[in-house]
C-alpha cells in the first residue's frame, strides 16, 4: 500500500530517501536529515516500511517542515510582496525575466519562453527564383 504524506503519494518501489523528494519542499539533503533523526535506514524501500515508521515519518514532517500547499502559498506571497513594493526583483518577476542576475542576451529561454530568432525569420521571400 502506498504511503501518503502531505497529500502526496510516495512511490512504493523507490528507496525511502529518494521517495521523500517527491514532496514539494523536501530535497535529498533534507530527506537524509529526516531519516537520520528518526533512525530509519535510508536504503529500505518505501513498501517495506513498518506502520510505526510510516506514522513517525508523517508526524515528524508535518510538525517540522512547511511542505506542498503551505510552502507554495508562502513563496507566491513573497513574490507578490516584491511586486507590490516595486523592488528590482519584483519588477523582474512582473516582466517575466530572470531575477537572480543571470544574463539575458543569451540563455534566458526558459524564463522568456522558447523564442528563437533566426537569420531568415523576418525576411520576405523573393518573387522569383534566380
Amino acid at each position: 500500500m502506498a504511503i501518503r504524506i502531505g497529500g502526496v503519494t510516495i512511490p512504493p518501489e523507490k528507496r525511502i530517501e529518494i521517495a521523500l523528494t517527491y514532496i514539494y519542499g523536501i530535497g535529498q539533503t533534507t530527506a537524509s536529515k529526516i531519516l537520520d533523526s528518526l533512525k530509519i535506514n535510508k536504503n529500505i524501500r518505501t513498501k517495506d516500511l513498518t506502520g510505526e515508521d510510516e506514522n513517525k515519518l508523517r508526524e515528524y514532517i508535518q510538525k517540522n517542515f512547511k511542505i506542498e500547499g503551505d510552502l507554495k502559498r508562502e513563496v507566491l506571497g513573497n513574490i507578490k510582496r516584491l511586486k507590490e513594493i516595486k523592488c528590482y526583483r519584483g519588477l523582474r518577476h512582473e516582466k517575466r525575466l530572470p531575477s537572480r542576475g543571470q544574463r539575458t542576451k543569451t540563455n534566458s529561454r526558459t524564463v522568456r519562453g522558447n523564442v528563437r530568432i533566426t537569420l531568415l525569420s523576418g525576411r520576405k521571400t523573393s518573387a522569383q527564383k534566380t
